[in-house]
């Protein structure tokens, strides 16, 4: 079911199957932020990742001696939750463990996600705010991340063409350097190499194989807000957080007409990851009874 959050400047649509944001709209203007799902390239827009971000080594992980299948980013996404309380200007979801997901992911929780909007003079904020409960009576180990994806070209009309997001920059706030790692393309582990992507007071200008490479992987605190801006410098959206990691992705060698930025509690095992699930790099550890609390806000701008 479609949920929408609404006031006088933008709207937002929310699908109850994975809480995931599908659309927002700037009703000055009629121009649509967020990418529509295209399975040619990418059919979601804005999954929330839980309770893995990114890829397990072999597709598996290992509990108490037992191993067990997962898929990449984990189940939350795929279904379906429920509408907890909605105002005006922002809305709950949750989605409870049942049997299906403890045969696959052995501890009991509640994932809570919300929405709140906000207008400040300049920008349009969606506030995304997450929290897990542990219920049990034992320590639980996960991960959530956000995959949220903004049409870049901001017109969405160069799809598949060569070079269609040419031009257009990332802006990453308070520093000159980016260091990442990048994947293995195949099978999606974290890299170990160290790569410097160098900016232009805080810019880096896209070219056609700019994404082609890899995802970038983004450790260690070295920026709060990255944001996406035109040819001539105009921000479009910026998505600020305070994760202890971010991903850039865009699918390889697509030319995709979309960026997404990507706040991370959490990622995929490294190459070289060889230890059970309370070893994983990242891995969130929620006591038992507590809740941990997370998000990250996205700031659109007015843009014609």
């Amino acid at each position: 079911m479609r949920y929408f959050l609404e006031n006088n400047r933008i709207k937002v649509e929310i699908d109850s199957h994975g809480a995931e944001i599908k659309s927002v709209l700037n009703k000055n203007n009629m121009r649509e932020y967020m990418w529509y799902g295209n399975p040619k390239f990418w059919g979601r827009t804005s999954p929330v990742l839980f309770p893995f971000v990114g890829s397990l080594k072999d597709k598996k992980y290992t509990w108490k001696g037992q191993e067990y299948a997962m898929g990449q980013h984990g189940f939350a996404r795929d279904n379906e939750f429920e509408l907890v309380s909605q105002e005006e200007d922002e809305i709950w979801f949750q989605f409870k463990s049942n049997p299906e997901t403890l045969a696959k992911y052995p501890f009991e929780f509640i994932l809570k996600i919300g929405y709140k909007i906000t207008t400040e003079q300049d920008t349009d904020n969606v506030q995304v705010m997450w929290e897990v409960v542990n219920p049990a009576d034992e320590t639980m180990y996960f991960s959530i991340g956000a995959h949220p994806a903004f049409l870049c070209p901001f017109h969405g009309s160069e799809a598949g063409k060569k070079g269609c997001k040419d031009g257009y920059k990332l802006y990453f706030e308070g520093t000159d350097v980016i260091h990442h790692h990048g994947n293995d393309v195949g099978t999606g582990l974290a890299l170990r190499e160290d790569i410097e992507l160098p900016l232009d007071n805080g810019y880096a200008t896209i070219t056609t194989d700019f994404f082609d490479r890899c995802t970038y992987m983004v450790e260690g605190n070295q920026t709060k807000c990255v944001g996406i801006a035109d040819e001539e410098g105009k921000h479009i959206v910026d998505v600020c957080f305070d994760t202890p990691l971010f991903a850039i992705w865009s699918p390889e060698k697509k030319n995709a007409p979309f960026i997404c930025i990507e706040p991370w509690y959490g990622r995929c095992d490294a190459v070289d990851f060889d230890g059970d699930l309370s070893q994983r790099e990242f891995t969130n550890v929620l006591e038992a009874g507590k809740t941990f609390e997370g998000g990250y806000t996205m700031k659109f701008h007015e843009y014609y």
